[in-house]
Protein backbone atom coordinates (compact mmCIF):
# COMPACT_ATOMS: atom_id res chain seq x y z
CA UNK A 1 0.00 0.00 0.00
CA UNK A 2 1.30 3.32 -0.77
CA UNK A 3 1.90 6.31 1.25
CA UNK A 4 2.10 8.95 -1.05
CA UNK A 5 -0.67 11.58 -1.23
CA UNK A 6 -1.26 12.82 -4.10
CA UNK A 7 -3.42 16.47 -4.09
CA UNK A 8 -4.49 17.89 -7.23
CA UNK A 9 -4.36 21.65 -7.71
CA UNK A 10 -4.73 24.09 -10.79
CA UNK A 11 -1.26 24.37 -11.85
CA UNK A 12 -0.61 23.62 -15.55
CA UNK A 13 2.62 24.86 -16.41
CA UNK A 14 5.93 23.84 -14.87
CA UNK A 15 8.22 26.97 -15.65
CA UNK A 16 5.31 29.53 -14.16
CA UNK A 17 5.37 26.39 -10.70
CA UNK A 18 9.19 26.43 -10.71
CA UNK A 19 9.67 30.53 -10.66
CA UNK A 20 6.81 30.72 -8.42
CA UNK A 21 8.00 28.24 -5.98
CA UNK A 22 11.84 29.95 -6.45
CA UNK A 23 10.04 33.20 -5.04
CA UNK A 24 9.29 31.17 -1.91
CA UNK A 25 12.73 30.69 -1.39
CA UNK A 26 12.29 26.49 -1.81
CA UNK A 27 14.76 24.83 -3.47
CA UNK A 28 13.83 23.33 -6.58
CA UNK A 29 15.02 20.43 -8.81
CA UNK A 30 13.36 20.06 -12.38
CA UNK A 31 13.46 16.79 -14.57
CA UNK A 32 11.99 13.30 -14.23
CA UNK A 33 13.08 12.79 -10.27
CA UNK A 34 12.69 9.90 -7.85
CA UNK A 35 11.04 11.17 -4.13
CA UNK A 36 10.93 8.63 -1.31
CA UNK A 37 8.30 8.13 0.88
CA UNK A 38 7.55 5.46 3.83
CA UNK A 39 9.94 2.35 3.61
CA UNK A 40 11.72 3.44 0.91
CA UNK A 41 8.83 3.77 -1.81
CA UNK A 42 9.31 6.30 -4.46
CA UNK A 43 7.09 8.09 -6.57
CA UNK A 44 8.54 10.06 -9.62
CA UNK A 45 7.46 13.94 -10.06
CA UNK A 46 9.08 16.24 -13.14
CA UNK A 47 9.70 19.22 -10.26
CA UNK A 48 11.04 18.27 -6.75
CA UNK A 49 11.58 20.69 -3.50
CA UNK A 50 14.30 19.21 -1.11
CA UNK A 51 13.61 18.49 1.95
CA UNK A 52 16.23 18.70 4.89
CA UNK A 53 14.77 14.92 5.95
CA UNK A 54 15.72 13.15 2.50
CA UNK A 55 11.64 12.29 1.83
CA UNK A 56 10.83 15.57 -0.77
CA UNK A 57 7.88 16.61 -2.03
CA UNK A 58 7.19 16.60 -5.66
CA UNK A 59 4.27 17.44 -8.72
CA UNK A 60 3.84 14.93 -10.97
CA UNK A 61 2.03 15.60 -14.45
CA UNK A 62 -1.15 13.65 -14.15
CA UNK A 63 -2.07 13.92 -17.85
CA UNK A 64 -4.30 17.83 -17.47
CA UNK A 65 -1.97 19.09 -14.36
CA UNK A 66 0.33 19.17 -11.62
CA UNK A 67 -0.36 17.23 -8.77
CA UNK A 68 1.52 17.59 -5.59
CA UNK A 69 2.55 14.53 -4.31
CA UNK A 70 4.42 13.80 -0.73
CA UNK A 71 4.14 10.97 2.10
CA UNK A 72 2.17 13.64 4.74
CA UNK A 73 4.66 11.38 7.56
CA UNK A 74 7.37 13.27 6.47
CA UNK A 75 6.31 16.57 5.99
CA UNK A 76 9.10 18.81 6.90
CA UNK A 77 7.83 22.59 5.98
CA UNK A 78 7.15 25.38 8.33
CA UNK A 79 3.75 25.74 7.24
CA UNK A 80 0.52 23.02 7.29
CA UNK A 81 0.00 21.26 3.37
CA UNK A 82 -3.25 24.06 2.95
CA UNK A 83 -0.97 26.98 3.78
CA UNK A 84 1.94 25.83 1.83
CA UNK A 85 -1.10 25.35 -1.11
CA UNK A 86 -2.37 28.64 -0.75
CA UNK A 87 0.95 29.91 -0.67
CA UNK A 88 2.06 28.28 -3.91
CA UNK A 89 -1.47 29.17 -5.58
CA UNK A 90 -0.84 32.95 -4.59
CA UNK A 91 2.21 33.19 -5.96
CA UNK A 92 1.58 30.98 -9.39
CA UNK A 93 -1.66 33.16 -9.83
CA UNK A 94 0.53 36.70 -9.12
CA UNK A 95 3.37 34.82 -11.89
CA UNK A 96 0.41 33.65 -13.99
CA UNK A 97 -0.90 37.44 -14.19
CA UNK A 98 2.49 39.08 -15.11
CA UNK A 99 3.54 36.44 -17.76
CA UNK A 100 -0.01 36.93 -19.68
CA UNK A 101 0.19 40.47 -19.08
CA UNK A 102 3.64 40.93 -20.47
CA UNK A 103 2.50 39.22 -23.65
CA UNK A 104 -0.26 41.76 -24.15
CA UNK A 105 2.01 45.01 -23.87
CA UNK A 106 1.26 45.76 -20.33
CA UNK A 107 4.69 46.48 -18.15
CA UNK A 108 4.41 45.55 -14.19
CA UNK A 109 4.87 49.33 -12.41
CA UNK A 110 3.81 48.96 -8.84
CA UNK A 111 2.74 45.03 -6.73
CA UNK A 112 1.97 45.15 -3.27
CA UNK A 113 1.36 43.16 -0.69
CA UNK A 114 -1.33 44.40 1.69
CA UNK A 115 -1.65 43.36 5.75
CA UNK A 116 -4.73 41.27 4.41
CA UNK A 117 -2.61 38.38 2.49
CA UNK A 118 -3.92 39.90 -1.25
CA UNK A 119 -1.46 40.96 -3.42
CA UNK A 120 -2.31 44.05 -5.60
CA UNK A 121 -0.81 44.71 -8.94
CA UNK A 122 -0.88 47.76 -11.03
CA UNK A 123 0.46 47.23 -14.58
CA UNK A 124 0.93 49.56 -17.39
CA UNK A 125 0.54 49.99 -21.32
CA UNK A 126 1.50 52.27 -23.56
CA UNK A 127 0.46 52.78 -26.92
Amino acid sequence: MSHFTKIKTKLYNLTILEKSLDDLSLETEIGSKEIRGYNNQKHVAELVIKQSNNHDIGFAWNGSEYELVTDLMFWSQPYSIDKFLNQVNQRYAYNSIVQMSEREGFQLAQSENPQNGSVRLLLRKFN
